[in-house]
């Protein structure tokens, strides 16, 4: 079932999406060469602590995971796709990081990601960041009212697959409200004018992930968690919070 959330609403979720926002450029700010993906983490947890703000990440536990989730960013790098654990590996010189983190305040949660290279970056990860921020971008722009849920699709799947890069099966977007996963799904490829009408009050996280191999298959590792190129070729995942309001897309995770 879909909530669709009231302006008042969609305003009180805008603190959450600020926190988020604020986390991932600390985040950021932390990934130098040399510097643990704990690191990354910690320098996320101290932005949630500071404004009094939970991570629905910390602890989550869906059907397919065999332990809870143990930190409070997802941290994937290289040939990562996305929900790669924190630990104690040290960014080295050229690595494509992709940093995924949500906040809870005041019964809203935020959810966005960002890629970026540590070092002197490979012009071929540059490529890839910038069509997936490309993909994003065209996602937002679709949601409006009267679209549907498969012309969000077709818009990211398009810049995707023009640029040649895979697309992973079986991931994609999501509702977000009370919850960070709620109704609708939003894939990243799609027919237009299919799925679900999109409506005022409809928020959504819309995330793009990448494969710069061209494969859309992926494998997942033995943690139970990190979802890696099969080819061991490089991904990046990026992605907003998005409320489709009479306006138009208002995003929520935005600085």
């Amino acid at each position: 079932m879909v909530e669709l959330k009231t302006e008042e609403s969609i305003n009180e979720m805008r603190a959450p999406g600020r926190v988020v926002a604020h986390a991932l450029a600390a985040a950021r700010e932390a990934a130098s060469v040399g510097a643990s993906l704990l690191d990354l983490d910690r320098a996320a947890r101290a932005v949630l602590a500071e404004a009094g703000a939970s991570s629905p990440f910390l602890g989550y536990r869906p059907h397919f995971a065999p332990v809870p989730f143990p930190g409070v960013v997802c941290a994937s790098v290289n040939d990562a796709i996305v929900h790669g654990i924190p630990d104690d590996y040290r960014l080295r010189d050229g690595d494509l990081v992709s940093i995924d983190c949500g906040a809870e305040l005041g019964g809203w949660v935020g959810d966005a990601a960002v890629s970026f290279t540590v070092g002197r970056p490979r012009p071929a990860d540059l490529r890839l960041i910038e069509t997936a921020e490309a993909a994003l971008a065209a996602g937002i722009a679709a949601a409006r009212p009267g679209n549907r849920i498969g012309d969000i699709a077709y818009a990211i799947g398009t810049v995707c697959r023009t640029a040649g890069y895979g697309i992973m099966e079986d991931f994609g977007g999501h509702g977000v409200g009370r919850t960070m996963h709620e109704d609708p799904g939003v894939p990243n490829e799609g027919r237009p004018g299919r799925g679900m009408q999109l409506r005022p009050g409809m928020v959504l996280a819309i995330e793009p992930m990448l494969i710069a191999g061209g494969t859309d298959e992926y494998r997942c590792d033995g943690d139970g968690w990190t979802l890696r190129t099969v080819d061991g070729s490089r991904a990046a995942h990026v992605e907003h919070t998005v409320a489709i309001t009479a306006d138009g897309p208002r995003i929520l995770t935005a600085p």
